[in-house]
């Protein structure tokens, strides 16, 4: 059960009566009428093989008012895009699956990154971009969700209460950002969030004050949950980050083109895990560490468009005050944990603290040493006016796919 409470300077819509699930859909429903919904799923085949998904998709068999979903598929082969074809035909929606390993859809990335517009790596940044320029090219959603597919704990309300606010013609939200508690099997997760965004937030507001970025950033219940919905045109003009970034980058581009009144959160689960990263304490280019990286230098980065200047003796004490911090969150994570009967291991929680308080520095370094690193993936608004034809194209590569390797 959640509170009222409400913190910083995004609206929170709370989970204040467990309102029962067919209400909320028959709503949607209403709402669907006027407000077509779509769903996005960015997904890796390996998850359709994995527990999550095959529970996900009987759970969205049961709901009734998307138009459309749109599956973003990645590191599939020519089987195993038949196959999740297949998988994917038990849904009773209209659904595209992007093959986006596949010839045609590589064909139409190669000539977009002739003109440097395309996302430079893979990752999930790039899946969402081109599922977003489907959608947008489809024109047949107003109002658009997207979560991630390896919530082992799905259920289909999360979904309800997560497109809710943009498809409420009654609310005036651009975009809504899903939070809930990460706690699952009598443990508190999340620790990049817990332990390293938060803190970090709390350190930077120490050294540069109370900037109105870093005020909004920290009133997000749980910045990182890959969990958003949106209206359409905010598809438009966004620029993200192609690499861990993503959320963070997402949130940055919302307070960018809009006032804080049309965004908001809201908690769209009580129990939540998904797929656990390892820590890798021994290499940048993975796990926890990498994200934590990746993490760091898109706040980096707003910041320094905000008018910030970055130095290397910065980033010292930027990380040696976020140490301390977040040493004390520790604590104050403990404390939670024991009076909850959870489980918390202190030397895991000052091992990761540890790891993070060293990739911040790294990160500093990595962003004063590439002064000319473009990290965010083009706008689909400039891609059009480059490209005036490229989103038919990738509509009818999508339809070719299906049609050639579908179901015969």
């Amino acid at each position: 059960m959640g509170d009222f409470y409400q913190n910083g300077i995004i609206t929170t819509l709370h989970n204040l009566s467990q309102r029962p699930l067919e209400e909320l859909e028959r709503e949607l429903l209403a709402f669907s009428r006027t407000r077509p919904m779509a769903l996005i799923l960015p997904c890796l085949y390996s998850e359709l093989e994995g527990e999550a998904m095959p529970n996900i998709l009987r759970h969205l068999k049961q709901v009734p008012y998307l138009s459309e979903i749109i599956i973003g598929l990645d590191r599939a082969t020519e089987e195993q895009y038949r196959a999740a074809l297949e998988f994917f035909s038990a849904l009773p929606q209209p659904h595209r699956v992007l093959w986006n390993d596949g010839p045609r859809l590589r064909a139409i990335d190669r000539s977009l990154k002739g003109e440097e517009l395309s996302p430079q790596q893979p990752g999930k940044g790039r899946n969402v971009w081109f599922c977003m320029g489907y959608t947008l090219a489809a024109g047949r959603a107003e109002s658009i969700a997207m979560h991630d597919c390896d919530i082992l704990t799905y259920d289909r309300e999360l979904l309800a209460r997560l497109i809710y606010p943009v498809a409420n013609p009654n609310f005036n939200y651009e975009f809504c950002k899903g939070f809930y508690a990460r706690v699952a099997e009598h443990k508190i997760n999340g620790r990049v969030s817990r332990l390293l965004v938060t803190p970090l937030l709390r350190a930077l507001k120490k050294v540069f004050g109370n900037l109105d970025y870093l005020e909004y950033l920290d009133s997000y219940r749980y910045p990182l949950a890959g969990e958003f919905s949106f209206r359409r045109d905010v598809m438009n003009d966004i620029r993200i980050p192609s690499d861990w970034g993503l959320e963070i980058g997402v949130l940055s581009e919302m307070t960018r083109n809009y006032s804080n009144n049309r965004l908001c959160q809201v908690d769209i689960a009580d129990v939540y895990d998904h797929k656990h990263q390892d820590l890798s304490l021994d290499s940048d280019e993975a796990g926890l560490s990498k994200m934590s990286i990746d993490i760091t230098k898109a706040i980096f980065r707003k910041l320094a468009t905000n008018g910030i200047v970055f130095n290397q003796e910065t980033f010292r004490t930027i990380k040696a005050t976020y140490f301390r911090i977040a040493l004390d969150f520790v604590e104050t994570y403990r404390n939670d944990a024991e009076i909850n009967g959870l489980k918390l291991d202190i030397h895991l929680e000052e091992q990761a603290v540890e790891l993070f308080a060293g990739n911040i520095v790294k990160a500093g370094t990595h962003f004063l040493d590439n002064p000319m690193e473009a990290p965010f993936i083009s706008s689909w608004n400039r891609v059009r006016s480059a490209f005036p034809g490229v989103q038919q194209q990738l509509i009818a590569a999508v339809d070719a796919d299906m049609a050639e390797f579908g179901r015969r």
